[in-house]
């Protein structure tokens, strides 16, 4: 009897309403080949639903979540929207009420892409960033008082706690176990002395249940720069929810576009569905003109798929995406003048030529 999952699709705003059909188009085609279904449900969640009925979603919203295996959501956020409201009152409110403390980051250059490190090749970029994502710098505990007047004062307070830390770093150390088997902690501790200096400590104490993986510490700042100039010393990447934020950007960025990048925001223990988005955001301003690179979205639905035990299938869009990328079928962010939807059937014919070519094998 073939496997069916449960998905929560969000496509959100801007060029989700594009991305997201992309990808599932790709998920249904590695689906039938592997003999898995995927039973979809809708959701219009985002900005426009908030202009619309005064709410990011529905009051009962997470607990219609719960009762799905994944969510695959593409991004929020519209000019007209106060640009607080999405991350309080959807992308973090998921994270937090669903558990998911785990944010996986992967950065990877693909074959027929220039990064803008013109000396890197795919073999120097290929890490993962792990960031934690249910406490840190984003908990949004704070306070503005007397904010008209000259004795104005905001506050925001990082919340870092052992448990965070531990379950964090776990994970991580158990990725770097099946990758490369090296793991470094970014951090400011130098200057977070508190915080940040109570999570180095935490990580040193995890580090020691691991002697088979190389552990090192890195200030976040030198690691900014090795991005740029050394980014082959990266394995596996483990830091805070805002250094995190951070740096996938810049990852995104090495490897030519962030249209590429893919995430998941997972529950380790699948007590809670995880969710799955790329790593940018909605992009009004070239919404509806099908040009939005997909790839990120794609590469989102491989994590999603790796994440729910369908591994093989995972690994055919991976190659898809790299066969797609490698004979030049690009989208206008890399120079290319490929479209939306001919991006994702480019990875489609190329997972049905991997079955060809395995059938044949």
């Amino acid at each position: 009897m073939s496997k069916n999952y449960k998905i929560a699709v969000v496509n959100g705003d801007g060029i989700g309403e594009e991305i997201v059909p992309a990808g599932i188009s790709v998920i249904e085609a590695v689906a039938k080949k592997y003999g898995f279904t995927i039973s979809k449900e809708n959701f219009s969640w985002g900005a426009g639903h908030y202009l619309k009925h005064g709410e990011f979603m529905p009051e009962n919203g997470i607990e219609t979540l719960k009762s799905f295996d994944a969510i695959y959501f593409g991004a929020v956020g519209l000019p007209e929207v106060d640009d607080t409201l999405p991350a309080k009152d959807y992308t973090f409110k998921v994270r937090t009420d669903l558990e998911q403390y785990v944010n996986y980051r992967p950065v990877k250059l693909f074959a027929g892409i220039e990064s803008p490190l013109r000396d890197k090749t795919e073999n120097d970029i290929d890490f993962v960033i792990i960031r934690e994502n249910n406490e840190g710098e984003f908990v949004q505990n704070g306070k503005i008082l007397y904010p008209d007047t000259p004795n104005g004062v905001a506050v925001d307070t990082s919340m870092v706690t052992r448990l965070g830390v531990e379950r964090i770093a776990h994970y991580a150390f158990k990725l770097a176990r099946k990758r490369r088997k090296k793991l470094t902690n970014v951090t400011k501790s130098n200057t977070l002395i508190y915080s940040l200096g109570f999570w180095d400590h935490v990580m040193e104490e995890v580090s020691k249940e691991y002697p088979d993986v190389a552990y090192s510490k890195m200030y976040v700042d030198n690691a900014s720069a090795s991005f740029v100039l050394r980014p082959e010393v990266f394995d596996v990447i483990v830091t805070t929810n805002m250094i995190g934020d951070i740096l996938s950007d810049l990852g995104g960025a090495i490897m030519g576009s962030l249209g590429l990048g893919g995430s998941g925001n997972i529950n380790p223990e699948n007590n809670y569905p995880s969710m799955f988005e790329p790593i940018h955001g909605s992009a009004p301003d070239i919404a509806g003109q099908n040009i939005a690179n997909p790839i990120g979205q794609i590469w989102s639905a491989a994590i999603m798929l790796e994440h729910l035990g369908e591994i093989e299938a995972a690994n055919d869009i991976m190659k898809g995406i790299n066969a797609t990328t490698a004979k030049g079928d690009l989208t206008k962010d890399l120079k290319g003048s490929a479209t939306t939807t001919e991006i994702a059937q480019s990875v489609i014919d190329s997972i049905l030529t991997l079955e060809k070519a395995n059938a044949i094998g």
